[in-house]
């Protein structure tokens, strides 16, 4: 299936579900503080509050973000705005996208969460596909989150 065959494909996101043992609360700090997020994605200068525009040190280039819609422990929305090295642009296209967390917490004081990555620039949803295949997250009982290539995150059809 190619982009230009099925323009439909390149605006279809990523969704992915999970249930977590630990409360949203702790959920909540892996995706927004700083150092901790890092420990499982890349090192970056966010800070929780709508508006609040934060960075990546991605592997090519920054990429820039806003927070679109912080709600605690419930909802994480920010812009992904990724611009590859000048000397990497014929490799990896430029693209933007939305990232969004939804916490949900479970019977059991988990946390149900769900990513959704979407509203790409058509060009992109190739780069997309393979960066968003086996993501995961986990966090330890030392309250660090670590990067998880497990099955804990699924792909799920959106």
């Amino acid at each position: 299936m190619t982009t230009a065959r099925h323009p439909e494909a390149a605006n279809a996101p990523l969704s992915f579900e999970c249930d977590l043992p630990d409360p949203p609360e702790k959920v909540w700090r892996a995706l927004t503080e700083p150092e901790l997020l890092a420990a499982w994605m890349m090192p970056n200068d966010i800070e929780p509050e709508t508006g609040r525009r934060f960075a990546f040190a991605g592997p090519d280039a920054a990429i820039e973000c806003e927070v679109l819609d912080a709600k605690p422990a419930r909802l994480l929305r920010y812009s992904w705005r990724e611009r590859p090295r000048a000397d990497a642009a014929e490799r990896l296209p430029a693209f933007d996208s939305i990232v969004t967390f939804t916490l949900e917490p479970t019977i059991s004081g988990g946390t149900h969460l769900r990513i959704v990555h979407d509203a790409f620039v058509p060009a992109a949803q190739p780069v997309i596909a393979v960066a968003g295949a086996g993501c995961g997250l986990s966090l330890d009982a030392c309250k660090k989150p670590i990067a998880a290539n497990a099955p804990c995150m699924m792909l799920r059809a959106a």
